[in-house]
């Protein structure tokens, strides 16, 4: 053991305990990709032992890195974006990056020109933006940007690097379900169509939905909340034709079971309701929510992984898509006829 004495340890300390040079403990430090597996684990043991924590500003100076991410969200009060933002945060901290956010809401005076300008004026390495808007990326692409940008969408773009959670996947299960239930009229609850991932799942349920044969019916247009929903299902005159719902979120959803409720109708016995998502109430509301739930953990480390690349000019990883999982509860049962 060496003896650091009252002094914080250093990295000359760390490379006495690894056996190596100074210079191979920085590499280690900086995630230089040459380093053998062997050296890089004594080096990380020493630096445990130790307890060593480097020097930030110096090594920013030292690489013209800051070790900062920006993030732009938008909506950052919803589950989903929320989510995101904290997989992101928890990521970037294990590979030692923190991450500055900074959240667009709509009708919100701060533009993404501003948003952008705040953050890169802050020296962040690279850029992220979460829950986008279609608007919103239109301006970013109007918009020098001198650092590497990742979009959270489903689709492959031109201009940034992209990651996203399979919404045409998770959206495909909801609809595979239903009709697996037996529903072959379903109305979907969609949210703002504005919005990205909103119109991901639109696209991927009417592509299912017509594969299937099932009846072609108009969308309902949402905001995502769960009042939009409720006041949805109350303004219901009799029990529609159609037998079951798919909302876009998991509040749409929630709100729909209430508004139905008070409506006089049953779910799942009059209609069934399936949400996305799976926010941690899902599972307690009643009846329990049928619904998509999304790893939000491994977006996180797929976002902060592409963006690393791109900062440390590495290979980016291709396109990544998280799978989803449809966890079946029981708002949801065979149509109304069949029973």
């Amino acid at each position: 053991m060496v003896n650091v004495g009252s002094d914080k340890p250093n990295i000359r300390q760390v490379a006495t305990i690894a056996g190596v040079s100074h210079m191979t403990v920085s590499r280690v430090l900086n995630d230089h990709p040459n380093i053998k597996p062997d050296t890089k684990r004594r080096v990380l043991e020493a630096i445990e032992e130790l307890d060593y924590r480097p020097n930030m500003v110096a090594r920013a100076l030292a690489t013209q890195r800051t070790r900062r991410i920006g993030v732009i969200v938008e909506s950052a009060v919803a589950h989903g974006p929320t989510s995101i933002l904290r997989a992101v945060e928890l990521s970037a901290r294990a590979a030692g990056y923190s991450v500055t956010p900074i959240a667009l809401h709509e009708g919100d005076a701060l533009s993404p020109q501003e948003a952008v300008d705040n953050l890169v004026t802050q020296g962040v390495d690279a850029l992220c933006v979460i829950a986008p808007r279609s608007s919103s990326v239109a301006a970013l692409r109007r918009i020098a940007i001198t650092v590497p940008m990742l979009v959270v969408k489903a689709d492959a773009d031109p201009t940034f690097l992209t990651v996203s959670i399979d919404q045409h996947a998770g959206t495909t299960l909801v609809v595979d379900h239903l009709v697996a239930l037996g529903h072959r009229d379903i109305l979907h609850l969609a949210g703002p169509l504005d919005w990205l991932d909103a119109r991901a799942r639109e696209r991927a349920f009417h592509s299912r939905a017509k594969s299937w044969g099932i009846r072609e019916r108009p969308i309902v247009v949402g905001d995502w909340s769960a009042d939009f929903a409720y006041d949805f299902a109350k303004g219901l005159t009799r029990l529609p034709d159609y037998t079951a719902i798919f909302a876009a979120n998991d509040d749409m959803a929630i709100g729909l079971i209430h508004g139905l409720h008070d409506r006089g109708f049953e779910v799942p016995t009059d209609l069934s309701v399936v949400g996305f998502d799976d926010v941690p109430l899902a599972r307690h509301f009643l009846p329990p929510l049928t619904t998509v739930r999304q790893d939000f953990g491994a977006l996180g480390g797929a976002v902060v992984e592409m963006l690393r690349a791109a900062i440390e000019g590495r290979d980016i990883p291709a396109l990544t898509r998280i799978p989803t999982e449809l966890v079946a509860r029981a708002s949801s049962a065979a149509p109304r006829e069949s029973r």
